[in-house]
């Protein structure tokens, strides 16, 4: 009985706490890493016909290619989740962009099939981990409540990569190859690194008393079993299964679906990432917005967050029926989009509930799961177009799975996603309420 005071009065402690300075100052340099990041996993997908020409590859073999930076995407994002609960998150992200440098190097020179696809395995190995970490270790900055912002910013990594890298690499790709590209994006990790090394810290909100921690611990079986947390897998596993396809697809989709050249393509490609940039904004300030005015966050966060995804596939569902290739676009931009919403808001409901001294973890096991989607739905689409009579075909086919699996994940999400009664059910122990942040 003694517990209630205990959790109210740390509940206060977390809505009082102000933001520590150089928050902002780490916020923006962990948006560079996502920005590398993503730059990263773009580059396969805008050099595709020129890869696929080079090495003489088939659609099925491009979409075994695009499936295989996930390979060991998610067994290293859960190996290392359990590590940042140890091991401070400055050095693990440090060692992850490393990695990711290394591995983009080989491409440099003449290389096979087999020299590509392991590269790009490894990459994965060191990317998986890497929006999970980056969550974990922004939330050691900032209070619960003022979290929506910096991880909608945090997003914004992804969207920006996409959207400034493009121009640049398909420049590179046009003019002196697409191996080029692969180096010029070892050598941007490499000087994040340093900027990382430099002005990198750990944030002071992480600091907890070691009784604290021992109390707070839940079975993880409850915590990844909790309607939350698989509301959370279930519907970003649709978005993300969308975004695979837009960095391993489109810009292929657009040449060789759509009859645009490699120049026109580059362009093009960025429409999705700034409409999802603007969605991720969108989001970010409204989930805030909802929740400083009292609105519960099974609305401000579950509700705000899923319903895009349904609408989202209910348009790209209309992609096969519609005629024109700036309609199918349009579709596509807008429906793709639209998912950016989830990414948002799942990383802050799974930090509502999660004990502190498991919250790497479970968001990196989250991460792990939702991702999935990426080994499987560059090679669905290299299946379809490789059965279909034609291309254009090939890809409504591939799209219109995407549609269908975009609205189930956002249904599921609509009826899992309740974190405000979430924290409640995970007590084990009625007689040590655990301090959740």
């Amino acid at each position: 009985m003694m517990a209630a005071p205990t959790t109210l009065k740390s509940n206060a402690r977390a809505s009082t706490a102000s933001t520590p300075k150089g928050a902002w100052r780490i916020t923006f340099l962990l948006f560079l890493f996502m920005l590398v990041n993503f730059a990263d996993k773009i580059v396969v997908g805008l050099a595709g016909v020129p890869i696929m020409t080079e090495l003489n590859l088939s659609a099925e073999q491009f979409g075994l290619l695009g499936s295989s930076f996930f390979l060991l995407f998610s067994l290293a994002a859960i190996v290392v989740g359990f590590i940042v609960n140890k091991v401070p998150t400055r050095w693990v992200l440090l060692v992850l962009a490393l990695v990711w440098a290394v591995a983009q190097f080989p491409m440099v020179g003449t290389v096979g099939f087999t020299t590509l696809l392991i590269c790009r395995i490894i990459l994965g190995a060191g990317e998986g981990p890497a929006a999970s970490v980056a969550v974990h270790a922004i939330y050691k900055w900032f209070p619960d409540e003022k979290r929506a912002m910096p991880t909608a910013i945090l997003s914004q990594g992804s969207a920006f990569g996409v959207i400034l890298a493009v121009p640049a690499l398909n420049w590179v790709i046009v003019n002196h190859g697409w191996h080029y590209a692969f180096g010029a994006l070892g050598v941007v990790g490499l000087m994040w690194s340093a900027a990382w090394l430099w002005l990198g810290r750990e944030g002071p909100l992480a600091e907890l008393d070691p009784v604290a921690v021992r109390e707070q611990r839940v079975p993880y079986l409850q915590i990844l079993t909790s309607r939350t947390f698989l509301g959370c897998v279930a519907a970003t596993f649709g978005a993300y299964w969308a975004l695979s396809l837009g960095l391993t697809w489109f810009t292929p989709f657009l040449i060789k679906g759509l009859g645009f050249s490699q120049a026109q393509a580059g362009f093009i490609s960025i429409l999705p990432w700034i409409f999802g940039a603007c969605v991720v904004l969108t989001t970010g300030f409204a989930s805030q917005m909802l929740m400083a005015r009292g609105v519960s966050t099974r609305l401000a966060r579950g509700v705000l967050g899923a319903t895009p995804l349904v609408i989202g596939g209910a348009l790209m569902a209309a992609m096969p029926h519609v005629d024109g290739a700036s309609a199918k676009i349009a579709l596509v931009v807008v429906g793709s989009g639209l998912c950016g919403s989830i990414y948002v808001v799942c990383p802050p409901m799974i930090g509502e509930f999660t004990p502190v001294a498991q919250r790497g973890a479970v968001i990196s096991i989250y991460g792990a799961l939702y991702t999935l989607a990426g080994i499987i739905a560059p090679v669905v689409m290299g299946k379809m177009i490789q059965a279909s009579g034609s291309m254009l075909e090939g890809y409504m086919s591939g799209f219109t799975i995407n549609a269908v699996i975009m609205v189930i994940s956002g249904l599921l999400g609509l009826a899992l996603l309740w974190p405000n009664t979430e924290r409640a059910r995970l007590q084990v122990d009625e007689a040590v309420a655990p301090e959740f942040a």
